[in-house]
């Protein structure tokens, strides 16, 4: 049988200013692309480019600055960048609540310093034991509204704990208590609500006050939280506590028979035996080259590195900086070769325990020059018209060798952890295990609930992606780690459902290929396509009024949308010296040693 064919933020932002020769001379990029420094960037919009900051001693950079801050102390502690990235993933579970946390999940890459080795630990969230296939669908078949999104049967068996802990059990230099600490701190002593907290509690109140252990946290007896009311929450700081004396407490412990239990008594699947047989998983990495660069990303369940890589190979040789930034061809060539990666990952992707996932055959050299011989650079191909490579194809090359958010660690010696970690929705499930402050995920409905239905962010799944227990549902996360020479060269992540690939797409390219810094690659405007809905995504005040209609000429259906994603990143510039920047979009910060 043949397969298919194989925040509120307007770009005007607020930040400091950064001057022409700053995107030249500590930029990651090599002596071949000197002559293409800005590659056209228009001095205005570079104006709003956020300012990178700069070390030579180490970096961390994350979506909160208390976060950030978690993370530096660790470093200036003596522990090594594992122990910063488990202090800050920690710390962001309790000051954005809304976006990651530990009842959640999440993908790692790290760059160990004395062997330049690369490793990917995969902590996602998985299908519970008594999860099935139609357990969304009515008796006529039919999709229950939101089951997958809210209460406790959209939520899967969280993977987080189990993540930070194996990372610090093989990596970490300090005592685990120490890496925990600051996160009770914060939950304990509480910290100040910004208006980006205030405005994810405002979007999901109706659900968060039909669950009576989430009202308790995020309301004062039902009535929101306003900018710069402290939070307090005190059985999140307990949680912690006990997590920092026994962190198999979590899945076979006090905290296991608390999640348990409170999902027996509201109709959610988790069971003890679910939380006591889940493991993380080391995987190897998917990796490729991309001028001189070998850049690597998370392999299957999580879509993110082999798309990445597929349009990475499909734009191949073609000259975007002699082209010049944000000009139509170049801008036409990235849209037409992510509705092919789109189309692909519709069809093709899914959890490598349960499905075969043609990784080799989608990031091959040869498929991506059949498929760039596809594109006709005067006009769109409809994404009716696109499909996703054929089973004939797949044997012929065979034998070819949103919420969410991201962390970035870079340590005196060079080790590495670029992470991206969530609990999907805002505020996940929209439901807290009662008496653990753990906010759960809702991350059930990354599955395929049905043929063709898209899920929370518009992408639509197969039977690669479908529901089975103790299977993993398809991720789009993408946190990636490039070298040159075996040297770091850098690291970088985003939230934001679909369009993290596209983001990580862009921040890649615009330190490889236009030779921005860290600072510009983060704040450069955005656009985005997936194949279904057949939209291209422009981001508001980013694109010249010549280059959309250029777009619009082509055949693109434009929709224009405030800036997304929360991306960070961390440089290395040939000097060695480390930038760092946070997204504009967020409030996220850089701190350098």
């Amino acid at each position: 049988m043949i397969l298919q064919h194989l925040r509120r933020f307007s770009f005007t932002v607020v930040c400091l200013c950064i001057c022409l020769s700053s995107c030249s001379p500590v930029s990651p990029i090599g002596e071949r692309q000197r002559r293409k420094v800005n590659a056209g960037i228009p001095p205005d919009l570079q104006s709003q480019f956020v300012q990178p900051q700069r070390s030579k001693l180490g970096m961390a950079v994350s979506a909160h600055p208390l976060a950030t801050e978690a993370g530096v102390a660790m470093l200036e502690d003596g522990g090594n960048a594992m122990d910063a990235a488990v202090a800050t993933a920690l710390a962001i579970s309790v000051v954005e609540p809304f976006s990651a946390g530990i009842g959640g999940g999440g993908f790692l890459l790290l760059r160990e310093a004395e062997t330049g080795k690369i490793r990917a630990l995969d902590f996602r969230e998985r299908a519970p034991m008594a999860a099935s296939r139609d357990m969304y669908l009515d008796d006529e078949g039919k999709v229950k509204s939101r089951a997958s999104l809210d209460g406790h049967l959209a939520v899967g068996v969280p993977g987080t704990v189990a993540g930070l802990y194996e990372l610090h059990r093989e990596y970490g230099k300090l005592p685990w208590s120490a890496v925990v600490k600051p996160a009770i701190r914060l939950a304990q002593e509480g910290f100040e609500l910004s208006d980006r907290f205030i405005r994810f509690t405002q979007r999901r109140r109706d659900v968060l006050l039909q669950n009576t252990a989430a009202k308790a946290i995020f309301t004062r007896q039902g009535q929101m939280y306003e900018p710069g009311d402290i939070l307090v929450q005190k059985d999140l700081a307990n949680t912690l506590k006990t997590i920092s004396q026994d962190p198999e407490s979590f899945y076979s412990g006090k905290v296991a028979w608390a999640i348990a239990q409170d999902m027996q008594q509201h109709g959610g699947l988790i069971t003890l035996n679910d939380l006591i047989n889940y493991e993380p998983i080391w995987r190897d990495p998917i990796c490729g080259n991309f001028r001189d660069a070998r850049i690597c990303s998370m392999p299957p369940p999580s879509s993110g590195g082999v798309h990445l890589l597929q349009i990475l190979n499909i734009i191949g040789e073609t000259d975007l900086a002699d082209l010049g930034w944000q000009n139509p061809d170049a801008l036409h060539l990235m849209v037409e070769s992510m509705r092919i990666a789109y189309a692909d990952r519709a069809a093709h992707l899914g959890d490598p325990d349960f499905v075969e996932v043609p990784v080799r055959q989608l990031t091959s050299k040869e498929y991506a020059k059949q498929r760039r011989e596809e594109i006709q650079m005067d006009r769109v191909r409809r994404s009716d018209e696109v499909t996703a490579v054929d089973e004939a194809t797949l044997q012929r090359l065979q034998g070819e060798s949103t919420n969410t958010t991201h962390l970035t660690i870079v340590d005196r010696d060079r080790n590495v952890v670029s992470m991206t970690f969530t609990i999907n929705g805002g505020f996940g499930a929209g439901v807290v295990a009662a008496g653990t402050g753990i906010v759960l995920n809702n991350e059930m409905d990354d599955f395929a609930i049905a043929p063709g239905v898209p899920n929370l962010y518009g992408l639509v799944g197969d039977e690669a992606n479908a529901i089975a227990p103790r299977k993993t549902p398809l991720s789009s996360m993408t946190p990636i780690i490039a070298t040159r020479n075996g040297r770091f060269l850098m690291a970088a992540g985003s939230p934001g459902g679909s369009t993290i690939i596209t983001t990580v797409l862009q921040i890649a390219l615009n330190g490889i290929e236009y030779n921005m810094n860290a600072g510009a690659a983060v704040s450069a405007p955005r656009l985005h396509h997936q194949w279904l809905p057949d939209v291209l995504w422009l981001e508001r005040g980013g694109f010249g009024a010549d280059t959309v209609q250029s777009l619009k000429e082509r055949g693109h259906n434009i929709e224009v949308r405030d800036g997304w994603g929360n991306a960070n990143a961390i440089f290395v510039t040939e000097d060695g010296t480390i930038q760092g920047a946070a997204d504009p979009r967020g409030e996220g910060t850089a701190i350098g040693l």
